[in-house]
């Protein structure tokens, strides 16, 4: 059994949605400090050819406060200029319509936290694209290891879950040592990201967009395709 841990992003790269697909369960480390301009609550979509920021209104955020307790200051004035964005630059996209329902779902919930509305983002498209894995939050589930060493609290986390293989991102080599792990029971793999372009409109594509992007240029079988395209290390 193979599990991954992750801050919440907002409508993350397609390369968080190959980790979730490398795995059987997925936490969302929720109760560690939020990093000030990150991808928690930013990301990327296309605009005239070029990549855009959008990013989500926060309340006092900072990096000494964690993740699940910066809370959002959205509204629907914000919401309507998101989705008109949206419209404006993916109209005529191969599938807009369905996509463009899927985000607005999102945003139809009443949130107290980033992390909420972050979560609920990853969950709901992982589902839409038939990722059936196990989704679990860190402040809930593993309440008991928070103030751990960082390795030693991922392995913990691992060991409570039930799972003898830990999932990390490829930047994760220069922290995490494999024999470290192995000691304490676990095995540790890095993921390999290959993320082939696929079409956007009659444009040069543009790379590091958010999965938005994603949805709307490629069908379900697709994008299955562009998931499944990793490597274990």
């Amino acid at each position: 059994m193979k599990i991954a841990i992750m801050q919440p992003y907002v409508f993350p790269y397609l390369g968080y949605f190959q980790l979730i697909n490398a795995v059987d369960t997925f936490v969302f480390y929720d109760d560690v400090n939020f990093i000030k301009r990150g991808w928690i609550n930013r990301n990327k979509i296309l605009c005239n050819n070029k990549d855009l920021l959008f990013t989500i209104p926060l309340a006092k955020a900072s990096q000494n406060k964690i993740i699940k307790d910066v809370e959002i200051l959205i509204d629907e004035y914000w919401i309507s200029n998101f989705l008109k964005t949206l419209d404006q630059n993916y109209k005529k996209a191969p599938y807009f319509k369905e996509t463009f329902q899927l985000v607005s779902s999102v945003f139809k919930l009443e949130y107290n936290s980033i992390s909420e509305l972050a979560i609920a983002s990853i969950i709901l498209i992982s589902r839409y694209l038939e990722i059936n894995i196990n989704f679990e939050v860190s402040s809930r589930k593993y309440f008991s290891t928070q103030g751990q060493e960082k390795s030693e609290r991922l392995i913990n986390i691992a060991k409570e879950s039930g799972c003898e293989n830990y999932i990390n991102p490829i930047g994760g080599l220069e922290l995490y040592n494999k024999t470290a792990f192995k000691k304490k029971g676990i095995n540790l793999h890095f993921i390999k990201n290959e993320l082939k372009p696929y079409k956007q409109f009659n444009n040069e594509f543009v790379n590091g967009l958010s999965i938005i992007d994603v949805l709307m240029f490629n069908s379900k079988i697709e994008i299955k395709e562009l998931i499944n395209n990793y490597k274990l290390i």
